[in-house]
């Protein structure tokens, strides 16, 4: 089950018939999609019922100029929280909306981990204490999405059996400064070990 929910109502809502259904712990991997703004004393109900949060980490430096105005001050304490909702089950699949955000996986890299948009807004950064490390923002891209799917036994990293889907850039995303992040290009992609971009 995934379901689109983006507001605290519609999480509540959702989080309630999930749980309802689910009752407890388990390993079904039922998805909130979004799960953009959840009311404080709702976190636990992903913990509970292991309910997956999928988020795209875009969207906090997209919602970012107006998400107070809109919102206001106390939901803002449960909006795009993505360090809390990574807390309730220790990984949590990362994604990039598109089209309606930008495809680029350096985006959605950069505003998990730096949130801050392409100029640098804001200087410290958008609600810090909810960004990813770079390796949460790596695992949630890659093994948790595909965990998030039943994936992992055929996908999500490199290891013998599983597809090489993978590439090569010509920067170190783990070590590199962040200014160095949305620069970052790709020599090449491989596909089920095939290149198929690259010289």
């Amino acid at each position: 089950m995934c379901t689109h929910a983006i507001g605290d109502s519609g999480n509540r809502t959702l989080l309630n018939i999930y749980a309802a259904v689910l009752k407890g712990r388990n390993d079904r991997r039922w998805r909130i999609e979004h799960a953009q703004v959840v009311n404080e004393n709702d976190f636990h109900f992903f913990k509970d019922y292991s309910i997956i949060p999928s988020v795209q980490p875009t969207h906090a430096t997209s919602d970012m100029y107006w998400a107070g105005d809109r919102v206001g001050t106390e939901r803002m304490k449960g909006a795009y929280a993505y360090k809390t909702l990574l807390a309730a089950n220790a990984w949590m699949p990362l994604g990039t909306d598109f089209p309606v955000e930008y495809i680029s996986p350096f985006k959605t890299f950069y505003a998990a981990v730096i949130r801050k948009d392409a100029k640098g807004f804001p200087a410290n950064g958008f609600q810090m204490e909810n960004a990813l490390s770079r390796k949460e923002a790596i695992w949630g891209m890659t093994t948790w999405a595909a965990k998030a799917a039943f994936e992992e036994k055929e996908k999500g990293c490199l290891e013998k059996g599983k597809a090489a889907d993978f590439i090569i850039l010509d920067n170190d995303l783990i070590t590199c400064d962040p200014s160095k992040i949305l620069g970052t290009k790709v020599l090449a992609t491989f596909v089920n070990g095939e290149k198929v971009y690259g010289k």
